[in-house]
């Protein structure tokens, strides 16, 4: 087991940030208090319906078309702080975040793994590969996958002395479905046209979630037990002291900025509220 599991973590639960505004900003003033105090932090997240979409997606040609399909289909939309492409996101995906601090994950492989780590502990005995899977949404290369077919991915963000690795994990519902959404939202935004951003040919079968990849009945909520009981196992778990009038300063500040990220394809939508 890796040492970071056997230490004092700090956990913020999913009620906590009920907008992705809130999530990511969250992240990102943990990753300023986990600079100070040096406490790694726990965070688990859902919302429902949403497709997050990466700073590459925001480039696409005909944006606004794709836009359009996902509010049809059923989908709001933000941009997030980050690189990366568009995942989906409803009530079957359970996403975690691991804050740490920069030194326990000094190299970026550092972070992935420990997230690795956690999933397979979570699922002993389950074969999880990471690699590529190039034709999924959101491919990199610490995607997750069961007999070829991903359930998740892995991301990371860093800032000043700390680290913000997520992960996001397809628990219920059809991961192909899922896909589908995404691959017609390329369609819609691209219409075949060239860029210079390469966007993946979304094969609908090569994802899948977890209940489909295991036979099983699994709820988000005991997906996160599990993985929550892997550091209860070797360390200790309490929830994320009251913020003090600065960092909540901070954190108002990192909602602001994503807030204002968004207004460019969520202006009539935020000017509505």
């Amino acid at each position: 087991m890796h040492r970071l599991f056997r230490e004092h973590w700090h956990y913020v639960p999913i009620e906590t940030t009920p907008h992705p505004y809130m999530s990511f900003a969250m992240d990102d003033v943990l990753q300023e208090i986990v600079s100070t105090d040096g406490v790694p932090k726990f965070r688990a997240w859902v919302h429902h319906p949403y497709v997050i979409l990466g700073l590459h997606d925001a480039r696409l040609p005909h944006l606004t078309d794709g836009l359009s399909y996902l509010e049809d289909a059923g989908f709001d939309y933000i941009v997030r702080n980050s690189g990366g492409l568009g995942v989906v996101l409803d009530t079957g995906v359970l996403n975690v975040s691991l804050v740490l601090p920069k030194a326990s994950a000094a190299q970026i492989d550092d972070g992935y793994d420990l997230m690795l780590e956690l999933v397979r502990r979570s699922f002993p005995g389950t074969d999880i590969k990471a690699y590529e899977i190039e034709n999924s949404y959101c491919p990199g290369s610490y995607d997750l996958s069961i007999g070829g077919r991903k359930f998740a991915g892995i991301s990371q963000r860093r800032i000043r002395q700390g680290v913000a690795v997520q992960v996001y994990l397809c628990v219920t519902g059809s991961g192909a479905d899922r896909a589908e959404i995404m691959r017609n939202f390329y369609h819609s935004s691209k219409k075949g046209e060239e860029t210079k951003f390469s966007y993946p040919d979304i094969h609908p079968g090569d994802m899948a979630s977890l209940n489909e990849l295991l036979g099983t009945d699994l709820t988000v909520d005991a997906v996160l037990e599990r993985m929550l009981g892997v550091i209860r196992e070797g360390g200790v778990l309490e929830p994320l002291p009251d913020m003090d009038a600065a960092m909540r300063d901070r954190y108002h500040h990192h909602i602001e900025r994503m807030r204002q990220r968004n207004r460019g394809i969520r202006k009539e939508k935020e000017d509505k509220k």
